[in-house]
């Protein structure tokens, strides 16, 4: 657990969330179970297996020392997460407060966030640079300034994707997923940010919204960030292949895919093959780069982010 305090006694006072300690790429001996996260003004400690009494009172010490120093006269909120297998553990405020309006900021973006209640909190923040490169990539388009822009986002979550999207100059965004409740945080996350439109928001499966989907583009850019496991949703070794092989027909010559693959168990090499058998008119492109923060031991465990163009 010496890493995790040699970390905490260095760290700087967070504006933006972001991780601060990720134990989970296997860089830190003794802290694979481990990850610390910045939802500003709430940290969050998260552990994949039990921490007996001892640790956290040893934690919430160091936090409570650094944070005196980076932060004088300001109340320490700090949340612990024990997440175990099958779904269980649990979720404790250990110390300050959390604000009922959570709002957090990313590259001068605003997200709604709930980092009491469940296991995901609003935000994935090993997506950021995934995030800045959907940025980058449409801002730099060249274009004619009324020709349109579509993106279709698949397993939009709370639709981070779409918000970023839309500030870099596309001109629509479908958002699609089965939960109502993450797409109502969508919205919100789109009034946060002064989007009054462009976004349409659908609940609906996907593999039964076919042709919606296809009504809606072709698109310019299709994002598919998929759970690698999700009970009666997706699971990646079975639905992967009738996913990708749907992508030549929604997207526009030239048009770009963002394939996202949060799987440690499956390879990079699972999505190449998947596209090589199912799609070969999208050529690889580039992998983007996980933030420096999510450094792993082996990049097959690590988010796998891909960009292919067709």
């Amino acid at each position: 657990m010496q890493a995790l305090l040699d970390t905490i006694a260095h760290m700087s006072l967070p504006t933006d969330a972001t991780r601060l300690f990720h134990g989970r790429g296997g860089l830190h001996a003794g802290c694979e179970h481990l990850s610390l996260d910045a939802f500003p003004p709430v940290l969050v400690l998260t552990s994949f297996m039990e921490l007996n009494d001892s640790d956290i009172a040893a934690i919430g010490h160091a936090l409570q020392q650094r944070w005196a120093v980076i932060a004088p006269g300001q109340a320490l909120n700090w949340v612990l997460q024990i997440r175990l297998p099958g779904g269980q553990g649990r979720t404790e405020l250990m110390s300050g407060t959390v604000p009922e309006s959570h709002v957090v900021t990313e590259a001068g973006t605003h997200y709604a966030v709930h980092v009491l209640r469940g296991q995901n909190h609003g935000l994935f923040l090993d997506m950021a640079a995934g995030r800045q490169w959907v940025r980058e990539h449409i801002a730099n388009q060249q274009r004619e300034p009324a020709a349109p822009f579509r993106v279709l986002n698949l397993f939009s979550y709370t639709c981070a994707f779409s918000v970023v999207a839309l500030q870099a100059g596309a001109t629509s965004v479908m958002n699609m997923d089965m939960s109502r409740g993450a797409l109502s945080i969508g919205q919100q996350n789109h009034r946060l940010n002064q989007l009054g439109q462009g976004a349409s928001f659908l609940s609906h499966d996907i593999f039964s919204s076919w042709g919606k989907i296809t009504r809606g583009g072709p698109y310019h850019l299709v994002i598919v960030d998929p759970p690698s496991y999700q009970k009666g949703s997706f699971v990646a070794t079975k639905d992967y292949a009738r996913l990708v092989r749907r992508l030549p027909d929604l997207l526009t010559r030239g048009g770009h895919a963002l394939i996202c693959l949060n799987a440690p168990e499956l390879p990079e090499s699972f999505v190449h093959d998947h596209m090589r058998s199912e799609a070969p008119e999208l050529q690889f492109v580039e992998r983007v780069a996980n933030p420096p923060v999510f450094a792993d031991r082996d990049p097959d465990r690590s988010l796998k982010v891909l960009v292919y163009r067709l």
